[in-house]
């Protein structure tokens, strides 16, 4: 007997002491009534059987809300990734809002958030979400729900952050034909300009070329007529010098320019100065 009530007093004991772990807090249940909140970290005592404790961890917690279709201002819709970093603040105030169901927690948490991204998402433009205002839109929700969560929940969240954000398939399609065509409006527009740009350079060398060879064969017939001009000095020269062989040569000049085919006959007078010269070139003299 003896052993036995040794061994239930110190099974009473035990049940009544609990711990709470540093990165937790506890409320204690009395028949099912809460009779003490934001229990701190440490060594603490209950009556068994009787009282009840929950903890709830306070650390940073994290979750994932599933992809969401929100409609901009100019009604394009958008898939949307997110996900949401909150903690519990005030204990009393999280058990009594949601019986310290972590899950409808989370629940309460998604439907807020779910609101806020759609309120955003609808006064702006699809420009402004996906870069121009998306910190500012961020910002501006988690500042929106952290007021609403502690108010009610006593939930503070820390932050909500857009993972992703992607068109439906239909849309992709559409925006990727829009592009493919804006850039063969700017590829046209691109092999015009270069048309443009090989004519204009085209048409001036073939200025340049004009220019080129008119001013050549200015410079050849300047060339040649100084070259006549000299010829003619020259042959002013040797005809002064020698008046009867210039007259010699250009008569022979004159019959090497008329008899150049082997088919061409001249006829000479036998009598002339010539016939004689051929038959006595010293008599001649």
């Amino acid at each position: 007997m003896g052993l036995a009530g040794a061994l239930i007093v110190v099974l009473l004991v035990l049940s009544s002491v609990y711990i709470i772990p540093e990165t937790h807090r506890g409320v204690l249940l009395r028949f099912g009534e809460l009779v003490e909140t934001d229990i701190q970290a440490g060594i603490h005592f209950k009556v068994p059987v009787i009282d009840q404790v929950r903890e709830f961890d306070i650390r940073v917690l994290t979750m994932d809300l599933p992809s969401r279709q929100y409609l901009t201002v100019e009604k394009k819709p958008l898939d949307v990734d997110s996900y949401i970093a909150w903690k519990i603040r005030d204990v009393d105030q999280f058990y009594r809002a949601t019986g310290g169901d972590e899950f409808r927690a989370q629940s309460l948490l998604s439907s807020r958030v779910d609101n806020g991204l759609r309120d955003e998402f609808g006064i702006r433009t699809m420009v402004e979400v996906v870069s121009g205002q998306r910190d500012e839109l961020m910002h501006t929700l988690r500042d929106r729900v952290n007021q609403t969560a502690q108010n009610e929940f006593g939930i503070e969240v820390l932050d909500i952050r857009v993972k992703a954000i992607e068109f439906p398939g239909q849309v992709s399609e559409n925006v990727y034909r829009r592009m493919a065509t804006e850039r063969e409006k700017l590829a046209q527009e691109f092999r015009s300009r270069g048309r443009e740009l090989a004519e204009g350079i085209r048409a001036d060398a073939d200025r340049q070329r004009t220019v080129i060879l008119a001013e050549a064969f200015a410079q050849s017939e300047e060339t040649r007529g100084e070259g006549d001009g000299q010829a003619a000095r020259i042959y002013a020269d040797a005809y002064g010098s020698d008046a009867e062989f210039y007259s010699f040569y250009r008569s022979l000049q004159a019959y090497r320019n008329t008899f150049m085919s082997k088919d061409d006959i001249m006829v000479i007078d036998s009598n002339s100065a010539f016939m004689k010269f051929l038959n006595d070139p010293q008599g001649a003299r």
